[in-house]
């Protein structure tokens, strides 16, 4: 068994019942690590209809914490995967629409489109759930674009329109814009990353950030920095600045050589400096995007207010 990514579109609450209770019953049955991660309405009504040591036998987990950010919910993933080897891992998931920026949407979906090449090895089964009533079309069809394999009334079934890592694999010039509400602060990446981990440290305490997300920022900008060193132009800056319900923080690279905006995402990535500086600096923050041309990358750190 190597990793498998279904969606699941339905119209009627108990269509989701009887699929997910499929699923769970299945996984049960050949002792797989069983994970249901949907709201506690949902949860409840699942699990109702499952037998006493069934019920016990599943893991039930708010999909907030699973689904925490993009790079973090990669990240729990691989977790539960090497955690249980070589058990199988079954997941029964609600994953995020967000109803925020187009950002947030479309970084979410680069998640899914993803899956399958950044856990391709691991025993793990992904059911992804989606209330289909109300969808608006674009969310309907990203959805159909990032999965597979689509469960419909006569089971799973492979899914002709899925696309892959093609639905969101292309780099914008630039990020979309966000309304400044306070000053920027422009530090330059210099050939000292300990005198740039303490301007950093500084700044964030300076400018009243949380103790653990100021941590988080150095984290990521100097993976970053070190990026732009090794690989990129060796010369950038770094601007963090105030916008609404987060702080924004941009790393600018004078070169343009980071295209790949999945870059962070892929397996082989962790055996590669640039690519394991962004697998840890997709964690570090909660959406993290890279833009730019041949003049110049740019990766944009969002870190969101609590």
């Amino acid at each position: 068994m190597t990793f498998d990514h279904q969606g699941l579109l339905f119209r009627r609450d108990r269509q989701f019942h009887e699929v997910a209770r499929e699923r769970l019953r299945s996984a049960l049955r050949e002792n797989a690590h069983t994970v249901l991660a949907v709201d506690d309405r949902r949860a409840a009504e699942v699990t109702a209809g499952l037998e006493p040591a069934e019920r016990s036998r599943v893991h039930v987990t708010d999909p907030g914490r699973l689904y925490d950010a993009p790079g973090r919910a990669l990240a729990a993933l691989h977790r539960l995967a090497f955690a249980h080897d070589p058990a199988p891992v079954v997941v029964v998931a609600e994953p995020p629409l967000p109803s925020g920026t187009s950002m947030e949407f479309r970084e979410w979906m680069r998640l899914e489109s993803v899956l399958c090449t950044a856990l391709a090895p691991m025993r793990l089964r992904l059911l992804c759930a989606h209330d289909d009533r109300g969808l608006a079309p674009r969310v309907r069809a990203a959805i159909r674009a990032t999965h597979p394999v689509l469960v419909g009334p006569g089971g799973p079934a492979a899914n002709p329109g899925y696309l892959g890592t093609e639905a969101f694999g292309s780099r914008p010039a630039e990020p979309e814009p966000l309304p400044v509400t306070g000053p920027v602060h422009r530090l330059d990446i210099g050939m000292s990353l300990p005198r740039l981990r303490r301007e950093l440290t500084a700044l964030g305490a300076a400018v009243g950030l949380a103790e653990g997300r100021v941590d988080s920022l150095v984290v990521a900008v100097n993976e970053l920095a070190a990026n732009v060193l090794e690989h990129g132009a060796g010369k950038g800056t770094v601007s963090v600045w105030r916008a609404p319900g987060r702080w924004v923080c941009d790393v600018f690279d004078e070169g343009g050589g980071l295209a790949d905006p999945l870059t962070g995402y892929r397996p082989a990535d962790t055996m590669r400096p640039r690519g394991y500086g962004l697998w840890i600096t997709r964690q570090t923050c909660d959406f993290l995007e890279i833009c730019g041309d041949a003049d110049g990358s740019l990766v944009r750190l969002h870190f969101l207010d609590p």
